[in-house]
């Protein structure tokens, strides 16, 4: 062997004794203490809980640190905890011994309340209770024991006899069950962004019906009074349906019946209706004039207890002539011929007997007569037949409706 191998060989042992002394101190934490690293703080415990020295410390599930040291003291335990350095922990944190596995392993874990400070620091004391102690082996096997003694040995036996009869031949069925929900749940993994959409839609709906709230409230009040009405009107609810069906077929085979004819009476209602509004303010005069003429004819009745009817053709004023025909071009009685229609109006005006529909009252006039000599306005144009409603309900050929009304295909 060369010197320079010895050499090498002797560096490595070297530098390894190094190295494993140093993981060692590390381990052990001499190397923290001789560095003067790492946070040593302090926690009081009722009891052990079952910890040790070594026992691991998390903050928030990550370790943190170790057991360093316990001490019994007159109240209970105190344990100094050995932390890394850096370690922030609030002042106000809780410690909670826990079991890392069913057969122990505790260890020591501090739970913050916000995570702000202030912080702990070397020699300060966290203070533990009862319940940052889980619960002993001993007294879980004692409640355990107790639970399993309180349950009736004879209502035991009928459960699992029963539980026998339900599942008896059903491993067919459970066995198609377990791998629908295979099946379901690689589905859901398959289709993840839609049920991502799906939920964050559902929670927009969430959203508006709680803006909403009020709106909803109300309806239900309103759907409860009428829902509340409709069942104090129950029995005629029920005569209303039990008859109704009946009263359905009497309104269909009615206008079965007035089919061939409504439509025709409809148009000329449209009709009869464009005439009657024009004329509306003159109806009007009519409906109020009439009845006084009426009552104050019986006030000319003579005293021999009869009524007489007087007939008096004043000629003053003369009635109008001009705008009409002339005499000479009057047509004998017999003629039925078809001529032009002739525009008459009265055009004679004062002091002459204005008659017609011109001298009638009319929308935005006055409900009187007008009297000679007055400035009259057009009246608006009333169109019937083709051209008036019957044409706005039947088109161009309603003169064919006026006639033979509706056919099949028309």
């Amino acid at each position: 062997m060369t010197r320079g191998v010895k050499v090498r060989l002797a560096l490595f042992v070297a530098l390894a004794a190094v190295g494993i002394v140093y993981v060692t101190g590390t381990y052990l934490g001499l190397v923290d203490r001789l560095l003067g690293r790492g946070l040593t703080i302090s926690a009081t415990l009722p009891d052990s809980g079952g910890l040790f020295e070594g026992s691991e410390v998390t903050y928030r599930g990550v370790k943190v640190g170790k057991v360093s040291d316990m001490e019994v003291t007159r109240t209970g335990l105190k344990v100094e905890l050995a932390l890394e350095d850096g370690t922030k922990i609030p002042g106000d944190a809780r410690v909670e011994v826990h079991n890392l596995s069913a057969v122990g392993e505790q260890y020591l874990d501090i739970v913050p309340e916000d995570g702000r400070g202030p912080y702990a620091e070397d020699g300060d004391v966290l203070a533990g209770d009862a319940d940052s102690l889980p619960v002993g082996e001993d007294e879980l096997l004692v409640d355990l024991d107790q639970l399993v003694s309180s349950v009736d040995q004879g209502n035991l036996a009928t459960v699992v006899e029963e539980l026998g009869l339900t599942f008896a031949d059903t491993s067919g069925p459970l066995e198609r069950m377990v791998e629908s929900g295979s099946r379901f749940v690689e589905a859901a993994l398959d289709n993840e962004e839609s049920t991502f959409r799906l939920l964050d839609n559902g929670s927009t709906v969430l959203r508006t019906q709680q803006r909403h709230r009020g709106d909803i409230r109300t309806f239900a009040r309103s759907l409860a009074d009428l829902t509340q009405e409709l069942r104090g009107r129950d029995p005629e609810l029920r005569t209303v349906l039990e008859g109704g069906a009946s009263a359905v077929r009497e309104v269909d085979r009615l206008m079965a019946g007035l089919e061939p004819t409504m439509p025709v009476f409809i148009g000329n209602l449209v009709t009869l209706n464009q005439v009657v509004t024009t004329r509306l303010p003159a109806l009007e005069q009519l409906l109020v004039t009439f009845p006084k003429i009426v009552a104050n004819g019986f006030t000319g009745t003579p005293g021999d207890g009869y009524g007489h009817i007087n007939l008096q053709l004043a000629q003053n004023p003369g009635p109008c002539r001009e705008g009409f025909v002339p005499s000479d071009q009057w047509r004998p009685s017999s003629d039925l011929t078809d001529t032009p229609i002739f525009p008459a109006t009265c055009r004679s005006g004062a002091p002459f007997n204005q008659r017609g529909p011109k001298y009638a009252p009319r929308f935005g006039g006055s409900t009187n007569r007008a009297a000679p000599g007055a400035a009259l306005t057009d009246e608006p144009a009333v169109t019937v037949g083709s051209q008036g409603g019957l044409r706005d309900v039947f088109g161009e050929d309603s003169w064919r409706w006026m006639l033979i009304g509706p056919q099949e295909g028309m």
